[in-house]
């Protein structure tokens, strides 16, 4: 038996989570620099607030409405997510965190005898000891347990927020319930490519005449779907895998335009890139330059550039790899013009222990020690004093966060604080 917890509306728990007064308000969250809305609370849905709305032309409306605004507050909502994880292991080990706010379990080798009371009980505990709701849902299968999840959201007041799909009959209903848009994989463009041929309904989509359709469309992934909501197990937990590519890109909050602005910024993401690499354990081999001209100031149709050079060795050192993007960048820049958008990718990932050393080039010993005071500071403040020479001292990484709301569980100074009578 699978099951799939989804948290729901979940930025939106998360900050109401240490500011109760907002339980039962409408709510939204904004994307970076507060872009566009990325999240809303069931009351925000209700009031016709648009997904994806940009802030800016829905500002009035927002205030009219009386909407709680928030930008995202994503050191909050990660250490929530890992939370949530944590709690879910307490009931199977077998747990694949899908998303930020959804993960998948298996039950092989648990004794459970109710699994809708099993349900509950996850519902209950995430509940108590983070005030996050959930909704559960229960299957033979990976792709029908999201189809049961979706019910249990859709019908709580029948469901208690938890469903099984335990009987043929179940299994039927459900899919005749469901949307082809609804259906797990199947996106925009397949959406559209489905209903051509009449497929309306995930029912539609298990039918024999359209398997010929679906291997040609989708390939293997659309049988192995297909088989998922027939009731045919082929998907299995995922365990946890490296990235093959780390990227870091970042929208200006205003112009830049000269080439010693733009260095501190690609050093900056180059050494979070190497960073990021330290943490898993793995060296790059290639580094990616990437910028983005104001497309509405630019001459030519072109505003978009890549950049792209191998290094001798395989490395993680924030000196190494900063010093390659700024390299790159030299090389391409053109002082004067608008720049609204840069970044830093490193690519051709390996394992540390699968690094080969060279003859006649190798990386500077030094290095290493150095990345090691610079992360273990970095885990024991969350900050990034120590930087390159390349990177401002007293620059922040600062985004458009009008409506940031506090780091309450990663930062002992904006811990919650209780006034007692």
């Amino acid at each position: 038996m699978y099951a799939l917890v989804d948290c729901n509306n979940f930025y939106a728990s998360c900050e109401r989570v240490f500011q109760p007064h907002l339980v039962g308000k409408p709510i939204v969250i904004l994307s970076n620099n507060d872009g566009c809305i990325i999240s809303r609370s069931d009351e925000a849905k209700a009031l016709g607030i648009a997904m994806g709305a940009p802030e800016f032309k829905v500002r009035q409306e927002l205030k009219a409405k009386n909407i709680q605004v928030f930008s995202s507050n994503y050191p909050l909502y990660g250490d929530m997510s890992h939370r949530v994880m944590k709690i879910l292991e307490g009931f199977t080990p077998h747990v694949e965190p899908y998303s930020i706010d959804e993960a998948f379990m298996n039950f092989d080798g648990v004794p459970v005898t109710d699994f809708h009371d099993y349900g509950l009980q996850m519902k209950s505990r995430i509940m108590q000891w983070l005030s996050i709701p959930v909704s559960v849902g229960f299957a033979e299968t990976k792709a029908l347990s999201k189809v049961a999840n979706k019910i249990a959201r859709k019908f709580p007041e029948r469901t208690k927020g938890v469903y099984i799909i335990d009987t043929e009959e179940k299994r039927i209903k459900a899919l005749k319930w469901t949307k082809i848009e609804d259906v797990w994989g199947i996106g925009f463009r397949l959406t559209k490519k489905m209903k051509l041929r009449n497929i309306n309904t995930a029912y539609d989509f298990t039918l024999p005449q359209h398997e010929a359709y679906i291997k040609s469309t989708m390939g293997v992934v659309g049988l192995r779907l297909k088989y998922e909501l027939e009731g045919q197990s082929v998907l299995g937990l995922e365990e946890p895998k490296d990235k093959k590519n780390i990227a870091i890109t970042r929208s200006f909050a205003g112009n830049i335009t000269t080439l010693d602005a733009m260095k501190e910024r690609v050093s900056t993401f180059a050494t979070v890139c190497a960073e990021k690499l330290r943490k898993q354990k793995s060296c790059c081999q290639g580094v990616i330059l990437y910028l983005r001209k104001d497309k509405y100031k630019v001459d030519r149709q072109r505003y978009n550039f890549y950049r792209m050079e191998t290094l001798p060795y395989a490395s993680n050192s924030s000196i190494t790899i900063s010093n390659l993007a700024i390299k790159m960048l030299k090389e391409v820049f053109e002082e004067g013009e608008i720049y609204k958008k840069a970044g830093v990718i490193v690519t051709n990932i390996i394992p540390e222990s699968q690094k080969q050393f060279h003859l006649f080039e190798e990386e500077n010993p030094k290095h290493l020690k150095l990345m090691q005071v610079m992360d273990d500071y970095y885990k024991k403040t969350g900050e990034r004093k120590i930087k390159l020479a390349n990177q401002d001292l007293t620059r922040t990484w600062t985004m458009k966060q009008e409506h940031l709301s506090k780091k309450y569980t990663t930062d002992i100074r904006e811990i919650l604080t209780i006034k007692c009578p």
